[in-house]
């Protein structure tokens, strides 16, 4: 599976459906720079949205990458700022139950 990153955004207050719609855009871009998103949830109780994304090679390389392509950019233009704080990590999986798409 590679290097596995987790995500969590505190998103803004009234803003989580907006962000939840919105957040697929990005999906095709991750994929076309080598990522594979194992899952997305909704915590309505803390109002963040969790996401993991993988990569099997130079994951900080990949992200530089794909944090300056057009693709990000293009699907990031015009979209008002909904995440009031970002929590990244890189994780160890230990156990899945669920199998990816690849």
């Amino acid at each position: 599976m590679g290097t596995v990153q987790l995500r969590r955004y505190q998103i803004l207050p009234g803003e989580m459906d907006a962000f939840v719609e919105w957040w697929p855009s990005i999906l095709p871009a991750r994929e076309q720079y080598g990522f594979e998103v194992i899952f997305a949830f909704v915590d309505e109780s803390t109002n963040q949205f969790i996401w993991a994304v993988s990569h099997n090679g130079d994951f900080d390389e990949a992200e530089k990458v794909y944090m300056d392509s057009p693709e990000r950019a293009a699907a990031f233009a015009g979209v008002p700022h909904r995440v009031a704080e970002m929590f990244l990590s890189k994780v160890t999986v230990v156990h899945q139950g669920w199998r990816t798409t690849t």
